[in-house]
């Protein structure tokens, strides 16, 4: 790695900024997706985090601040949000995948059964939420895939609930 690269680093991880460095050649998906979020969501996934619960009808995806000190992140999450349960209502579900890749577990079947889920939005006081539900069991199973992956793949950057 050069000099500049390892300053670069440095400076950053002791600023607090950075968890993962995005320049490594062999990223894990959880440092892929942490390093290309930035590409489909407009706050920073260092004072968020994704919160995903399973409910019996399907699942409510959060994204909120992780402290009161982030409060200009929740504008650019309730934007996004609301903008995203608009698409995924419509049955497209295009920006997880650019960010996840296409073969993401439960994906297809989102985006093939989108008229059977009704997709929901709630600004929240320090962030937002979708939530989902279906009548649909394959559907439902899917949404439970989907909340999976995405808690396995944003790693430090989700919870479940």
């Amino acid at each position: 790695m050069n000099h500049h690269v390892t300053s670069r680093i440095a400076l950053l991880a002791a600023a607090g900024m950075v968890w993962w460095t995005c320049e490594s050649p062999a990223q894990t998906t959880q440092e892929h997706v942490h390093c290309s979020a930035h590409t489909v969501m407009p706050f920073d996934m260092s004072k968020t985090v994704h919160i995903f619960r399973m409910t019996e009808d399907g699942g409510i995806q959060r994204v909120v601040i992780r402290d009161a000190s982030a409060k200009e992140q929740i504008s650019p999450i309730q934007q996004h949000l609301r903008q995203e349960a608009e698409r995924f209502q419509q049955g497209d579900y295009s920006d997880p995948g650019m960010l996840h890749g296409k073969d993401m577990p439960g994906l297809k079947e989102l985006q093939t059964g989108g008229s059977k889920i009704k997709v929901s939005y709630a600004a929240l006081s320090d962030g937002a939420e979708i939530v989902f539900s279906t009548d649909d069991k394959h559907l439902l199973t899917a949404i439970h895939r989907w909340f999976g992956a995405q808690l396995s793949e944003h790693g430090a950057d989700a919870k479940a609930e």
